[in-house]
């Protein structure tokens, strides 16, 4: 036997610690499922590992599609009758990704010696996270293993297309915005220098638009390091803030109330609730259970906050749609039919109809910032390269009024 340190939850979400003697870590994670524990880390004493097995450093990254892919196949094997372990070892001989067909061999060998699946798949939580390793647990105890898994292939299929929605929305500007600050850069550095010194032949005091830019081109060529340090220790200091729970929850407010994105980001945010919650419920998993999983998964502290309350005020015999709409996080809408899906006992399915909206919500609120954002760029860039133009020929247009008067 050996003793395996843990740190995991209780039903009502109190952190819980100690040691357990187990063969394994799959045994001990095993053990505290049935003490009702859910483990977050189990590591053997006196050592740093994991439940995850180790992974190379440069190792093939394990992809959602690797994972919806794995889902649809598995679902597909279960229906047609076939064992679980031939099911994984068909899966891991036919798996192209090296560090994936290494996770599934292990899950396949940890299943052969007693483990169940999900707390097989329990020990690998960077590739198999909560929500996953819940509904897998749930199937299997209902014996709707493939309707389980197929039901996380088109939830995962939906949260990937909802990212990459977000993300494309906001690659646009960021990119536009880096070859405008790049090309600014390269005028300040290489072309107001020569300017500089022609305008030193004119014996003249410089306008003062053209003065800042010339100083800025100075500092640019003398102190640029410094420019780059204070940029580096904004970056720094805020991920580190970030790393804390009261600067994340600083953080994480400003985002929110940020004019335009902070909408996206609230949208985002109830469409990845509702639907994280909807699939759970639908799946068979406890709601006090669910929300917590779903609190840990928001990505946002203010919204995992407000979860959390109305975790604890569900667990207390309240209603979950009270204390969600008192945090002013959630839109009325959102709570008001929550509501109603809990008079009418139809909780998860009125979940999946608020997501089914905020899915499309979010898809309008995306382009129609695609659409804003095109003429703002454009105003910026007008002014900052314009003004920057403008600035430079300012001395020369003034020479030649002189001359002319």
């Amino acid at each position: 036997m050996t003793t395996f340190a843990y740190v995991g939850k209780s039903p009502s979400g109190e952190i819980r610690r100690g040691e357990i003697e187990a063969a394994s870590a799959a045994q001990a994670t095993a053990t505290l499922r049935r003490q009702q524990v859910m483990p977050t880390s189990v590591k053997k004493k006196g050592g740093g590992l994991n439940l995850s097995m180790d992974i190379a450093l440069f190792a093939p990254k394990v992809t959602n599609k690797d994972i919806v892919i794995f889902s649809r196949q598995f679902a597909t094997m279960i229906d047609a009758g076939l064992p679980l372990v031939q099911c994984l070892e068909i899966l891991a001989s036919q798996q192209e990704n090296k560090t994936f067909k290494k996770v599934l061999i292990d899950v396949k060998g940890s299943v052969e010696g007693g483990t169940t699946f999900a707390d097989a798949l329990g020990k690998h939580p960077k590739i198999f996270d909560d929500l996953y390793v819940n509904l897998i647990a749930a199937g299997e105890v209902g014996g709707i293993l493939d309707t389980i898994l197929n039901r996380l292939s088109g939830f995962l299929e939906k949260a990937e297309k909802l990212k990459t929605k977000v993300k494309g929305a906001m690659t646009y500007p960021v990119t536009v915005i880096i070859i405008a600050c790049l090309v600014v850069t390269g005028l300040l550095i290489w072309v107001v220098p020569i300017f500089e010194d022609m305008f030193s032949s004119f014996g003249k005091a410089l306008p003062a638009p053209t003065q800042i830019v010339v100083n800025m081109s100075e500092f640019l060529q003398n102190s640029w390091y410094i420019l780059i340090g204070v940029i580096v220790a904004i970056f720094f200091g805020i991920k580190r803030a970030y790393k804390t729970k009261k600067g994340r929850k600083i953080i994480d407010t400003i985002l929110l109330k940020i004019p335009v994105f902070g909408d996206l980001i609230r949208k985002t945010a109830v469409a990845r609730f509702t639907r994280t919650l909807g699939t759970m419920l639908s799946s068979g998993v406890p709601i006090l259970e669910g929300l917590d999983i779903v609190s840990r998964t928001s990505g946002n502290v203010v919204i995992e906050e407000s979860i959390q309350k109305a975790r604890k005020s569900l667990s207390e015999g309240k209603t979950l749609a009270d204390p969600l709409m008192e945090t002013k996080v959630f839109p009325s809408m959102v709570t008001q039919m929550i509501a109603v899906g809990e008079q009418t006992g139809a909780l998860d399915a009125m979940l999946n109809k608020i997501a089914d909206f905020y899915e499309d919500e979010v898809d309008a609120a995306v382009d129609s910032l695609t659409s804003l954002i095109e003429p703002m760029l454009m105003v910026f860039l007008g002014v900052v390269v314009g003004g920057l133009v403008i600035a430079l020929y300012l001395p020369i247009f003034q020479l030649a009024g002189a001359a002319g008067g």
